[in-house]
């Protein structure tokens, strides 16, 4: 091949190269004629409710005070992320226990109320509780002091 010919062949070669960029950006500005494109996105996050007692700590038996009567602390630790809160209820497994009485440490947002044969405590909010509780009952009418299982059974609720 001559000299001349190998010249117009790179010299088309290198036309052609040029003009590629060329021919893809009228393609391009031929395709921006058309309506924006656009897209929104919708997160949604769920939080699954969550109602868990974390501790409920107390003797395996009551223990006998100097006037005879029966007491014993016990430790409830509620978390919840319940929109309206929770409500305990405490009541007597062992039905020969005389009056019982319960007496919750100051803890904000938590009410403690009498219940038909027990103990109601509510709290109107999410969040996490530590109920610090002693309870107290009377001689039981046969007279043991010495030895009575655990007679509170704790329930858990939603509002």
């Amino acid at each position: 091949m001559k000299p001349a010919i190998r010249r117009l062949t790179a010299l088309a070669a290198s036309l052609g190269l040029l003009l590629a960029p060329a021919a893809s950006q009228a393609e391009a500005s031929f395709a921006s004629g058309a309506p924006a494109a656009s897209a929104s996105l919708d997160f949604r996050i769920i939080i699954p409710p969550i109602m868990r007692v974390l501790e409920n700590s107390h003797p395996g038996q009551l223990d006998a005070g100097a006037d005879g009567s029966l007491g014993a602390p016990q430790r409830l630790v509620v978390l919840s992320n319940m929109k309206h809160g929770f409500c305990v209820t405490l009541r007597l497994a062992a039905a020969d226990l005389g009056p019982w009485q319960v007496d919750l440490a100051p803890e904000p947002g938590v009410t403690v109320v009498p219940a038909g044969d027990g103990w109601r405590l509510c709290s109107a909010r999410p969040g996490r509780y530590t109920l610090q509780l002693q309870h107290r009952f009377a001689q039981p009418a046969d007279g043991t002091t010495a030895g009575l299982a655990w007679p509170v059974q704790t329930d858990i609720t939603t509002l």
